[in-house]
């Protein structure tokens, strides 16, 4: 088995209403069957038109209140609360569940790569875009593909930040090893292996972080194509399993 990783080079600074599956296609001299085309989330939610300014928020006073336990601006911190369901902790920073299910920082809000003074929200139904870019690709050049929408995002108990799924189109977020035998002959009975953040971390390798990354990146030699219909819900625990969310619940509750 061999990986291969090609940046699509070339994109142009996006603005609203940009056509992301065109200027990959234009952009890329081969995309082939089972190609899996990784994307920065940056991307499609400035063609979506997604940018915003702290001044147009109007904080109420949760907002407030949140900001002084913080520092931060209270304008901020409501446009954070107005992307979430719910907020697991307010102090040093807002980790909560955004509108998409997905846990984050400051719900996904950001202010990197984005210029002048403007701020950029998470797409919403990141499945749905991940969908229409690559039904749109594969229109254009009669091939089987398959899509990643990403963003970057910090990790519980461990330094720096990778890049994970956040949108998924003909792709499972898990592959299941459960009932398969390990080396020696054991069934394995919990074994899920979380592939389409594995592949979003290693086309973060490509990409980058700072001014000379690239938005899009082609992973090919993994057959993970399938036609069924996926979801990046798939991959988030529900309240009842997951130990970490009840746990700050329950610190939140009890203050």
């Amino acid at each position: 088995m061999s990986l291969i990783l090609k940046a699509v080079e070339n994109i142009p600074l996006i603005k609203k209403g940009d056509d992301i599956a065109e200027m990959i296609y234009q952009n890329t001299p081969e995309i082939a069957d089972k190609d899996i085309i990784v994307i920065a989330s940056t991307v499609v939610s400035k063609s979506l038109g997604l940018t915003f300014r702290e001044e147009e928020i109007v904080p109420s006073a949760e907002a407030e209140r949140i900001a002084a336990l913080n520092g931060k601006n209270p304008r901020f911190v409501q446009a954070v609360l107005d992307e979430s369901l719910e907020v697991f902790t307010e102090t040093p920073f807002m980790l909560v569940r955004n509108k998409n299910g997905h846990v984050c920082i400051n719900a996904g809000i950001d202010a990197s790569n984005v210029g002048n003074g403007l701020l950029l929200k998470l797409p919403e139904m990141p499945d749905k875009h991940a969908a229409a870019i690559g039904k749109s690709i594969e229109r254009k050049t009669g091939k089987k593909i398959s899509v990643i929408i990403t963003d970057t995002n910090g990790r519980a108990f461990k330094d720096g930040q990778t890049n994970v799924a956040v949108g998924l189109y003909n792709i499972k977020a898990i592959r299941p090893w459960i009932g398969e035998k390990d080396l020696y002959g054991k069934i394995l009975e919990i074994s899920e292996e979380a592939v389409a953040d594995e592949i979003a971390g290693a086309a973060n390798l490509i990409m980058g972080e700072g001014g000379g990354g690239v938005p899009a990146v082609i992973v090919r030699g993994l057959d993970l194509y399938t036609d069924e219909t996926v979801s990046i819900a798939d991959m988030y625990r529900n309240e009842e399993k997951d130990v970490i969310v009840r746990s700050l619940l329950k610190l939140k509750n009890e203050k």
